[in-house]
């Protein structure tokens, strides 16, 4: 699983650098969430601009790291969703419970702002 890990302000942006976020990379991926999670992080941006296919797996996944963020009193929110991914996020209703914004920079913003407004 590649994944790349940055951090603007408390913010840390965790980049899914794989084309395809589907069910054999996902217990990597949540592994890695997990101990940025235990590490301290409470505001977690995924940028998934390199994904180009997700599985509905992924969309348990997401909801996984969600829950894991929220039970730590932290936030989770997406950026950069390609077409096809933003299509299944939007149809399986991700999108009205996980906040996803099209420009990184105005999701490292919202963080500050009010929760749950979105730009997509």
């Amino acid at each position: 699983m590649q994944l790349a890990v940055e951090r603007s302000g408390d913010v840390q942006i965790l980049r899914v650098q794989e084309a395809k976020l589907t069910y054999p990379t996902l217990s990597a991926f949540l592994t890695e969430v997990r101990k940025l999670v235990e590490g301290g992080t409470r505001k977690l941006l995924l940028d998934m601009k390199a994904v180009s296919y997700a599985d509905s797996a992924s969309i348990g996944c997401l909801m996984d790291i969600r829950r894991l963020l929220q039970e730590q009193e932290g936030v989770l929110k997406i950026c950069g969703l390609q077409p096809r991914v933003e299509t299944l996020i939007s149809m399986t209703g991700v999108n009205k419970i996980i906040d996803i914004h099209r420009e990184e920079d105005a999701a490292v913003r919202s963080f500050d702002g009010p929760q749950g407004k979105s730009d997509a």
